[in-house]
């Protein structure tokens, strides 16, 4: 029996093209833009799905290789039409997954990799139902924090707030099938490239992840190195 629509489009149409769908969450600084494009240069039939968003392009910037660049008034459109997967206005701007570009890799024959957070995966899930689902996790917050503090381009302030955003997508990371520590980019890559390229199953499965956010969330509550941090923004925001 097929399942619930959205406006003209049944999810069992979805459900059938999306066996070969990737979604890969992560907080930021955990290492999946990294991971992702190693896998696609690696494996010619592995695509990242390209978001649509209404944004300016930006200097550098490429149409259809970065984002698809739309005018809010299409944007509108596909979301009436029923062709938004999932999508959210952020500071002002529409982000959004197309189902056609979904297809579109899928008729070419490739895998899909959908690089969503957790909320868009939580909008997704009933339209990707045979879609494999991969988190990525930090060893630990203090890894995290100084992979951020490495970068050199954020301000403290700017930091504690990716920090915290990092605390709340390991807090709503449920719903995935699999979880990938990312203590060793290359041992990192290889599980990632065990569950999309070969079909193979994870090293870690959601029991197991969710015991790991357990512990990261912890982490934030209760160490000594965050205390200083959680007391000079506390209910800042």
């Amino acid at each position: 029996m097929p399942g619930p629509t959205t406006r003209g489009r049944p999810d069992v149409q979805v459900t059938r093209a999306n066996a070969n769908v990737f979604v890969i969450s992560a907080p930021s600084g955990a290492g999946k833009t990294t991971l992702n494009g190693r896998l696609v240069s690696k494996h010619r039939d592995v695509e990242i799905s390209v978001s649509l968003t209404t944004r300016p392009i930006r200097t550098g910037e490429t149409n259809g290789q970065d984002y698809h660049f739309v005018t809010r008034e299409e944007f509108r459109r596909r979301v009436d039409a029923g062709d938004m997967l999932e999508w959210a206005e952020v500071f002002g701007n529409l982000y959004g997954t197309t189902l056609s570009e979904l297809e579109r890799i899928g008729k070419a024959g490739h895998k899909a990799i959908l690089e969503i957070d957790v909320q868009g995966w939580q909008k997704a899930r009933r339209k990707l139902r045979n879609a494999t689902s991969v988190f990525i996790l930090p060893p630990t917050l203090e890894t995290l924090w100084k992979r951020l503090e490495s970068r050199g381009t954020d301000s403290l302030e700017v930091r504690w707030r990716r920090l915290v955003a990092a605390r709340d997508e390991i807090a709503a990371g449920r719903n995935y099938d699999w979880f990938i520590v990312n203590n060793n980019i290359d041992r990192a890559f290889a599980e990632l490239e065990d569950i999309v390229a070969f079909a193979r199953p994870g090293l870690v499965d959601g029991t197991q992840g969710h015991v790991l956010c357990r512990k990261l969330l912890e982490e934030f509550d209760r160490s000594e190195w965050l205390r200083g941090l959680r007391d000079q923004f506390a209910g800042s925001f």
